[in-house]
């Protein structure tokens, strides 16, 4: 029989326990609560990770948004699959998730464009992410150049969205005395969800 779960690992559904910690978290961490350490494979198998923001937990998944054209998402969409680790230093605790991506590109990613500031809007526009600058100046100055061609209010760009990540695996950590912390992964079982305590 599996040992009951009880105070911050109490719950029959991840992503609520996941959207607790977070909300606990955005009350105390200093800077960007939302950020994750996002990882992903390229075409040798190499590993590669970045620090992206996590815009919403849905009732089946974690969302971010990026620029297409980068190596993350190229990465992604060459192998459908990704894994992040968010680390709350205030809390002392952590989540782990492993799973499979897909894009979202329609009016939910519409929605969250619109809802960014006018520079980080027009700055979506102006990047050609993960590929050689310049200099800052040209980057400026194409900055400069979108805001005169797209105006005060631009349209999401086709090359920049959202994507999905649907857990297959995940695991929630709290700090514990003497190193001894508690480990609980959950693990994708059918429609439902298998829980283990994982030794530290």
């Amino acid at each position: 029989m599996t040992e009951a779960r009880s105070g911050i690992f109490a719950g029959d559904d991840p992503f609520g326990i996941a959207r607790s910690w977070l909300s606990e978290a955005e009350a105390s961490e200093p800077n960007d609560p939302s950020a994750i350490a996002l990882s992903t494979v390229d075409a040798d198998g190499l590993p590669n990770i970045r620090m992206v923001l996590l815009k919403e937990i849905e009732a089946e998944a974690f969302v971010f948004y990026t620029n297409y054209n980068s190596v993350k998402a190229a990465e992604i969409t060459a192998t459908g699959k990704a894994a992040f680790v968010i680390h709350w230093k205030s809390l002392r605790r952590q989540i782990r998730v492993r799973g499979t991506v897909t894009r979202e590109e329609g009016p939910q990613a519409d929605a969250y464009y619109k809802s960014r500031s006018l520079p980080s809007r027009l700055g979506a526009w102006a990047s050609a992410q993960s590929q050689p600058l310049k200099s800052r100046a040209s980057l400026m100055a194409e900055v400069a150049k979108i805001t005169a061609t797209h105006g005060t209010n631009p349209k999401r760009p086709p090359f920049w969205g959202g994507f999905r990540i649907t857990p297959v695996e995940i695991e929630f950590w709290a700090d514990g005395a003497h190193r001894l912390h508690d480990r609980f992964r959950w693990m994708r079982d059918g429609t439902g969800w298998s829980v283990t305590r994982l030794q530290p």
